[in-house]
């Protein structure tokens, strides 16, 4: 592949994850949030990836050595506030939450920054993805509106994978493509239900709201794809789920990753699905060997609705 993506994630996160394995309790340390695992599949792809965050305090003094670990360039800022950490216990299979901080709020200077940062390095990539905070309260919104325009009217594509207020803010910039769930889009009052008609409604009224296309995914059951004025189904061969978080974080990075080759929709769309479904095989979050992806791209189908 070629290309290359830069990849928004102003506040990544430092993960820490009990496991157990045979009789060894195991302690795993990883820089992770939502951007931290788009690059991480981006890069597998082979495709070079830029992460544009912010780190703070003595948790961003770790997430400072764990980034530089990872296959990615990395533009930090070094913000006034400590960065957001979480604390997961997995030994006995399930993910259990023992306690998380998503950070503090970035201040203006931070702001000022990492835009300025993102800024450049997404008018020298052909694609930007923008990234959400764990919790709302860290970065404001708007801030995700400016950065789609300005992305935009400079000739990028932008690629967002975001709910709420972030949603609605890169909407209202204009964005290349639009990844959310269907729990989001209910969330959000876009959809009443999680009904293929409701999903379908809201994904037309994505694209009148500023997508240029729109990808649904729906947990267990086939995504959804709004790519040009007909809604397609994305069907994904079964595999053995290790730990579903993240695949929709896969999807959009695999998307970013054909079309910063300069690959067409439909193509980017069977290979988010088809990174995402090896994601749920794995333990690490945005994490896939590219040939085993590109093994199932060729078995990813995009059905018309209703067709057996």
């Amino acid at each position: 592949m070629t290309g290359h993506v830069v990849v928004f994630a102003p506040a990544p996160l430092l993960t820490v994850t009990i496991e157990q394995q045979a009789d060894a309790v195991e302690l795993h340390l990883h820089a992770g949030g939502q951007g931290v695992w788009q690059a991480r599949m981006i890069a597998a792809l082979g495709v070079p990836a830029t992460l544009c965050v912010t780190v703070g305090g003595e948790v961003g003094d770790v997430l400072r050595v764990l980034l530089a670990d990872e296959n990615v360039q990395v533009r930090a800022v070094a913000r006034q506030a400590g960065s957001g950490w979480s604390v997961h216990d997995r030994r006995d299979g399930s993910r259990t939450e023992i306690a998380e901080h998503p950070g503090e709020p970035m201040v203006r200077h931070d702001i000022d920054e990492l835009y300025s940062i993102t800024l450049a390095e997404g008018l020298r990539a052909p694609v930007s993805v923008l990234s959400g905070p764990a919790a709302p309260e860290v970065v404001d919104p708007d801030v995700y509106r400016r950065l789609a325009a300005d992305l935009r009217a400079n000739g990028g594509q932008v690629v967002a994978d975001l709910s709420g207020p972030y949603l609605a803010a890169v909407l209202d910039g204009g964005v290349t493509f639009v990844k959310v769930s269907h729990e989001e889009l209910i969330d959000d009052g876009r959809a009443k239900d999680d009904s293929v008609d409701e999903l379908v409604a809201a994904a037309h009224q994505l694209r009148r709201d500023g997508a240029g296309a729109v990808l649904v995914s729906r947990a267990d059951a086939p995504a959804l794809a709004l790519l040009d004025d007909d809604v397609t189904e994305v069907r994904v061969p079964p595999l053995q789920v290790v730990d579903h978080r993240g695949a929709g974080d896969s999807m959009s990075a695999g998307v970013a990753a054909v079309l910063a080759r300069g690959g067409d929709l439909e193509q980017a769309v069977r290979t988010g699905a088809a990174a995402g479904a090896v994601n749920v095989t794995r333990h690490g979050l945005g994490t896939g060997r590219a040939e085993t992806i590109g093994e199932l791209i060729g078995r990813v189908r995009l059905a018309p609705l209703g067709e057996g």
